[in-house]
């Protein structure tokens, strides 16, 4: 089988895939939209989220796992749930990026130089009162409260230079357009890991203060 061949198979289950997953999303309204960035309006939703020390890819696949196991039946009732979109991660502590704003950020921790906090988005059936219990404690249920967001939408691998690249962009377009940031950054993939990396939807995503213009 040739290259092209191969190529093209990939291609396809992604699409149909992507198509017959029909992967639920938070509830959001776009209110304002440049070349660079929308500003999107979020409802809360709740997360699944788990602190990870390790480097950007290592610490990824080791989140991955847990939270994965934990839609996967890995909670108090047993119960398999389904996957959404995006899966969420940020970076917790780096050297001199310690200082975090809450609530958008955990705190940082002393004696772990690099930490990642990765988070799968909850169906939105849930309740904190009906969501099953994680049964590995490290794994946390939290409510993302509304708030105004400004989410820059690229492509490509799942790389720190990709996500550094498109970071800058984001806060470059940011403070030319005079919106204030409000907390750190964070990387949303809407795909799975199959998908080919051109046909990938990512975006760097940060709270931000909006008012009317």
């Amino acid at each position: 089988m040739t290259s092209l061949i191969r190529m093209i198979i990939v291609i396809a289950l992604a699409l149909s895939w992507s198509r017959a997953m029909a992967i639920e999303e938070p509830e959001y309204a776009v209110i304002h939209a440049t070349d660079d960035y929308e500003i999107r309006r979020y409802a809360p939703y709740l997360v699944a989220e788990v602190d990870v020390p390790g480097g950007f890819g290592a610490a990824g696949n080791a989140a991955f796992r847990q939270l994965a196991g934990y839609i996967f039946g890995d909670n108090e009732p047993q119960e398999k749930m389904a996957m959404t979109a995006p899966v969420e991660s940020r970076e917790t502590q780096r050297g001199e990026r310690m200082k975090m704003t809450a609530p958008v950020l955990s705190e940082s921790r002393a004696g772990e130089s690099d930490v990642y906090t990765y988070a799968f988005v909850m169906e939105s059936k849930y309740t904190l009162d009906t969501l099953p219990k994680p049964l590995n404690p490290d794994i946390r249920i939290v409510q993302r409260p509304s708030r105004i967001v400004a989410a820059h939408r690229y492509s490509g691998r799942w790389t720190e230079d990709n996500y550094r690249e498109h970071e800058k962009r984001l806060l470059d377009a940011l403070e030319a357009d005079g919106v204030e940031v409000l907390g750190e950054t964070l990387l949303a993939r809407y795909n799975a890991p199959f998908t080919p990396w051109f046909l990938r939807r990512n975006e760097i995503q940060v709270e931000v203060a909006w008012a009317s213009r």
